[in-house]
Order: C-alpha cells, then structure tokens, then sequence
C-alpha cells in the first residue's frame, strides 16, 4: 500500500530513524514480552516518538520528537520500572 508520500509504509519502517535519541541499559529481561512491555511504558512519556527495545542486547534505543531534544532521563528510568521489575540506567 503507498502512503501520500510515494513510499510505501513497507519501505518506510525500513528507513533508519534519525533524530535525537537516549539509549537505556536495562537488566532484567528475559523474552521479547518484556521488551514490548518496556516500550509500551517508554512511548506513553511525554516528548518520546519511539522506543526499540533489544532483549539480547539488554538496551532499548528511545528516539524523541524533533521538538522534545532532552527529555528526562529519571521520567525514562521510571517509566522502564513501572513495566515491571526491571532496572535501567543511561548507557555510557
């Protein structure tokens, strides 16, 4: 299916993604439930376009609106907690 901008939504979610992003280390994952828990959390905070979550890799990549270029790390650690017992910290 094409969208209005000749590409189709396929082709779309193949583009990287840019823009300002946090990148989060996590612990406490053990399947890719809790990696959709994990970004379901990260999405609903304020200024956050996306969030990807890789269990193997033990991080999740939250990538912000164009107009939000800092968001509060404590408000994405919290939000990561309240998906259930996990820990996060901002990746180095």
């Amino acid at each position: 299916m094409k969208l209005f901008g000749g590409k189709s939504k396929k082709d779309q979610e193949r583009e990287p993604e840019t823009g300002p992003q946090t990148v989060l280390l996590i612990e406490g994952m053990h399947c890719a439930g809790c990696g959709l828990l994990i970004d379901d959390e990260l999405e609903d905070v304020a200024g956050v376009r996306s969030a990807s979550t890789d269990v193997r890799k033990g991080r999740s990549v939250v990538r912000l609106e164009e107009t939000s270029t800092t968001v509060d790390p404590a408000l994405l650690i919290k939000a990561v907690q309240e998906a259930g017992d996990y820990q996060a910290r901002l990746a180095d």
